[in-house]
């Protein structure tokens, strides 16, 4: 099985049982009624494959859910990073607990208060009777929420969830807003749990409504294409103080040089928060700003006392420096700017273009010219240079 640390034990029993069938040979299938010792990166691991486990197929998901491949492949893709991420699923296995969908009436309730438009309301209300229902999509629907639930109140997990290649449906495109909804009493019972503000909790899940709206920007219609930006909000690592959102991380290596220079003992690995800036949510002015970062130094310090956080850091198109040559020093992006100690790395244009433009950015000759940011991305690319990606970190 190749060298394990030893962490905690895991009983590999339902994996193979559920996963993975009876004849199949490799690392997993030698593991049937053993007690594997994982490391601790098992369960946030983005490659399962990576720890020597068997990648799962489309076919042990219909062997596990009872149902024909021919209806799984009609949701799922084959590459490898879908079946990492069933992988993933798969060894978490079925939860110990049960997953509850609300009833309309509650789930239109949750829905409002998460900030969910209007016009999507309905159809994702549809969409419950089908995921009560035993098929794939109830097996994807329970391993997603029991995933999550393994991973809260952990700064450090990450995950990967596998997402539908043909969203023509609506119980494909709004499947992670009823895994996220499934997920709402965990959540809110640690929120309880940790003393967080009624306020701060309600505020920070809005972001699943507003990447709902974003879905409606980008694709004429409702829907969740990347559950993954979420996970951070529905685990309890992310909480939107104001203006900004701030998320439990570790430094990275990235700021390590800087952060030395400057005289800190923080190091690579120490904790801080990273910094979000969400969409729809007003001008980024140096006020609001300066309210949430106050906030965020009262707020982690109350209620994560065993975690200290000295240093922010943030990763944005916002941070190219570049963008100083361009616009007023007093405008709100090059005033945020001035919080951070900056490094720039190279990137392709496509990140800038999309959030100031939106999705169609095929023929920049033809993107509106209304702010003086539209123009000075524009007028930047036809003068045959590119836009940077920006890193930077500030003491709290």
């Amino acid at each position: 099985m190749g060298d394990w640390t030893v962490w905690r034990s895991y009983e590999f029993n339902e994996w193979v049982r559920e996963a993975l069938p009876h004849s199949r040979r490799g690392p997993c299938a030698t593991a049937r009624r053993r007690t594997l010792k994982l490391s601790p990166n098992w369960r946030w691991s983005v490659g399962a494959t990576n720890a020597g486990l068997a990648p799962v197929t489309i076919d042990d998901v219909a062997r596990a859910a009872g149902v024909s491949k021919g209806a799984v492949s009609k949701l799922l893709t084959t590459d490898d990073e879908t079946s990492s991420g069933l992988a993933q699923l798969a060894l978490t296995g079925s939860p110990n607990f049960n997953v509850v969908l609300p009833d309309p009436d509650d789930a239109v309730s949750d829905l409002l208060r998460l900030a969910v438009p209007h016009e999507d309301i309905d159809a994702i209300v549809r969409c419950l009777p089908v995921l009560r229902q035993p098929g794939p999509l109830r097996w994807l629907l329970e391993r997603c929420v029991h995933l999550l639930a393994h991973c809260m109140d952990h700064p450090k997990a990450g995950r990967r969830f596998p997402t539908f290649p043909n969203q023509s449906k609506p119980v494909r495109r709004y499947f992670y807003v009823l895994v996220f909804l499934a997920m709402l009493p965990q959540l809110r019972m640690l929120h309880r749990k940790r003393g967080i503000p009624e306020h701060v909790s309600w505020l920070t899940l809005t972001d699943l409504g507003r990447r709902v709206a974003v879905h409606h920007r980008f694709h004429g219609v409702g829907g969740l294409r990347d559950p993954n930006s979420l996970v951070h909000h529905f685990t309890g690592t992310l909480y939107q103080l104001g203006r900004l959102q701030f998320e439990r991380a570790t430094l990275n290596k990235r700021h390590g040089p800087s952060i030395a220079r400057a005289g800190l003992p923080d190091r690579p690995g120490d904790p801080c928060l990273s910094v979000h800036i969400p969409d729809y949510c007003g001008p980024l002015s140096p006020q609001a700003c300066d309210h949430s970062f106050a906030a965020a130094r009262e707020f982690f310090a109350r209620h994560f006392p065993g975690e200290r956080y000295r240093i922010a850091v943030c990763d944005s198109w916002l941070l190219d420096t570049q963008l100083a040559a361009y616009l007023p020093a007093d405008s709100n992006i090059v005033q945020f700017q001035h919080r951070f100690t900056i490094r720039t790395f190279p990137a392709n244009d496509h990140s800038i273009l999309r959030f100031v433009f939106g999705p169609d950015t095929s023929d920049v000759d033809k993107l509106p010219r209304r702010t003086t940011l539209e123009r000075a991305i524009i007028d930047h690319i036809q003068a045959g240079r590119h836009w940077r990606a920006g890193s930077g970190w500030l003491t709290l």
